[in-house]
């Protein structure tokens, strides 16, 4: 079922059962079928669904973020990281090849090198979505060839440009 657009509020729990992520009591999330903009298990469980109807989806880390791959860390030297006050664990935003913004995780560090880590924070965790969708309807001609909902425009706050939000499932 491609380029409907699909209205969500939801939550998101890890493998201990935290909560890390929703949007309950918030705008909802709107996003557009078939243009890869949602994690596919997300996705997938969001169109099996009807209006008006919630439920707990379990999706495993191959559907959600993917596998940790040890691949995708990276250790450098300290002098690349000059004027950060560097905390384990936290997020750093750097840009990678083809312009675009790529964040990373200090995964550790000391005195000479600092080892960052370019997996998504939830790869390789099996993820709880707990899911209601509020409304889904056809997509517009002009939200198919933008891939937005509204057409040009982020969501319904008319903004031109915009970020992901939430990470709920952006790639």
């Amino acid at each position: 079922m491609s380029n409907k657009v699909y209205s969500v509020e939801y939550t998101v729990k890890n493998e201990n059962g935290e909560v890390v992520d929703t949007n309950v009591g918030g705008a909802p999330l709107e996003f557009i079928s078939g243009k890869q903009q949602m994690i596919p298990g997300f996705e997938k469980a969001v169109t099996e669904m009807n209006a008006g109807e919630e439920k707990e989806v379990k999706i495993p880390s191959n559907e959600a973020y993917g596998e940790y791959r040890e691949d995708l860390t990276q250790t450098l030297p300290k002098e690349q990281f000059e004027g950060i006050e560097l905390q384990k664990g936290m997020t750093l935003y750097g840009q990678g090849p083809d312009g675009q913004t790529v964040a990373v995780t200090v995964k550790d560090f000391n005195d000479k090198e600092v080892t960052i880590d370019y997996n998504h924070p939830l790869a390789g965790q099996d993820l709880t979505f707990t899911i209601k969708l509020l409304n889904q309807r056809e997509a517009t001609a002009d939200e198919v060839l933008s891939g937005q909902v509204g057409g040009g425009s982020c969501c319904s706050t008319g903004q031109d440009s915009c970020g992901c939000g939430t990470g709920c499932g952006c790639h």
